[in-house]
């Protein structure tokens, strides 16, 4: 789960992060997961801050849940039309077979670096037969804070692609950039789409 540190950073920043990230909606990897998700299909936007993507899914016609660490990110994903938004930690992922996809976008990033293996575990087994598995990345070795407190795990391409293989899922899509974040400054990132 996110540390205490990085949650009270979300949650006195969740209006100026939704500003920050009210567009990044709008980009081929959410396309991608959509394309790839059984159409209607239950998903889940695990870890999904204030909603933006969770909101985009239910436009489109999925069956959408929403959860975050964050309660003040919860409560903006929970007013959106069509998403329903609850807060939990990543830990407490239990479902088994329930969704057709489940989008964990910037938001694993949080997790411990020891437990992110366990983490795509237990998301591979609440994934259906040919469900898509979305993660998105910084890209790098280590952990460490940013500079306004938020705690980071950093991998490869390669060491999140053989997590992925590991668990039965083939990947799908892939793709890499450096964007801005809240911190002000740039990090290259990689997104990959596995199916069950």
């Amino acid at each position: 789960m996110s540390d205490q540190e990085t949650l009270d950073v979300y949650n006195a920043k969740a209006g100026e992060y939704a500003e920050l990230t009210s567009n990044d909606a709008e980009n081929d990897n959410l396309v991608a997961f959509l394309a790839n998700v059984h159409a209607g299909g239950r998903v889940l936007d695990f870890g999904c801050g204030p909603g933006h993507f969770a909101l985009k899914m239910a436009e489109a016609g999925f069956e959408v849940e929403a959860t975050d660490a964050s309660l003040e990110m919860v409560k903006l994903a929970d007013a959106l039309d069509g998403v329903s938004a609850r807060c939990e930690t990543f830990d407490t992922l239990d479902a088994v077979d329930r969704y057709d996809g489940i989008f964990a976008n910037f938001s694993l990033l949080h997790a411990p670096r020891a437990a992110v293996a366990g983490h795509i575990s237990q998301i591979t087994r609440a994934l259906k037969n040919g469900g898509v598995f979305h993660i998105g990345m910084k890209t790098g070795a280590g952990e460490k804070r940013d500079r306004i407190g938020r705690q980071y795990c950093y991998f490869t391409e390669t060491e999140l692609e053989k997590m992925m293989a590991d668990n039965g899922l083939s990947v799908i899509h892939r793709n890499t950039g450096c964007d801005i974040g809240l911190d002000g400054k740039p990090a290259d990132w990689v997104c990959l789409q596995g199916r069950k």
